[in-house]
């Protein structure tokens, strides 16, 4: 049994970020990178650049502008799954089976707009929707499962800056926590972040583009999450979140979350 290192990233546009993934690279050297928010067309993906960094293997489900993920490997990848989870045809999930049997699950879920209300403000309705619709398919799995990728859920106190200003703003409301809690509760999901890095200990992944100075006030949110099956929860040797690089040149809003596995 050998150890694979993930690394699950929202990079806000592959190709303008690419210095980044580089970087990342040169720092961390991992086996299978996840990327959220890629805004590519897969024949437009810069394959040779991550040719040229050993990911010989590469799956995309892109999108011009907005959404896409893409997962690049230097282990084998098998299979090509494409959930449409929102029920639109947007770029939001790829799904591959590792060659331990394993499957791996990128996935990219809405932010929900800003009005926390279904009847106001659609798009809140869209990403609890789709949460219900992972839900469903997690009730179905039978094949032990690594899920990672931006969720856009801050669901524990600690996940956010401020849990009491925080509850009536899109992220962090009762509502998206009760549901993304089904969500887990449907297949047992492990929280790989909370099991390596427990509760109340800060664990943030993301910080708005609006402060000048993200460090200043520690505005953050844990939006990223690494989750597995039940019976792999032993598997896990090492997680932590690489948060030096939301201040490298023109950073995205997100920082990659690196898992280390027996696979």
């Amino acid at each position: 049994m050998s150890t694979l290192k993930f690394v699950s990233w929202n990079i806000n546009s592959v190709r303008i970020r690419l210095h980044l993934i580089e970087q990342l690279v040169m720092a961390e050297d991992p086996d299978i990178i996840c990327l959220q928010e890629t805004k590519v067309r897969d024949s437009q993906f810069p394959h040779e650049a991550f040719e040229g960094m050993g990911y010989k293997y590469r799956i995309l489900n892109g999108q011009p502008m907005h959404h896409g993920v893409a997962i690049v490997s230097r282990v084998p990848l098998t299979e090509d799954r494409r959930h449409d989870w929102q029920d639109n045809g947007e770029a939001r999930h790829i799904g591959v089976r590792l060659p331990s049997g394993l499957l791996l699950e990128n996935v990219y879920i809405p932010a929900g707009g800003d009005v926390p209300d279904r009847e106001e403000n659609p798009k809140f309705g869209q990403k609890l929707d789709f949460y219900e619709r992972m839900t469903k398919w997690s009730e179905t799995l039978d094949t032990p499962t690594i899920m990672m990728g931006d969720f856009n859920i801050a669901p524990l106190e600690s996940d956010v800056w401020s849990h009491k200003q925080l509850l009536k703003v899109v992220s962090h409301t009762p509502i998206e926590v009760d549901t993304m809690k089904r969500l887990q509760d449907a297949h047992g999901w492990v929280d790989v972040g909370r099991l390596m890095i427990p509760a109340p200990e800060r664990l943030y992944t993301w910080w708005s583009y609006r402060a000048k100075d993200w460090t200043k006030g520690d505005r953050g949110r844990r939006l990223d999450h690494v989750w597995v099956s039940p019976e792999l929860r032993s598997k896990i040797r090492a997680h932590r979140v690489l948060e030096p690089a939301r201040s490298w040149e023109k950073p995205s809003d997100h920082i990659p979350l690196i898992t280390e596995m027996e696979v």
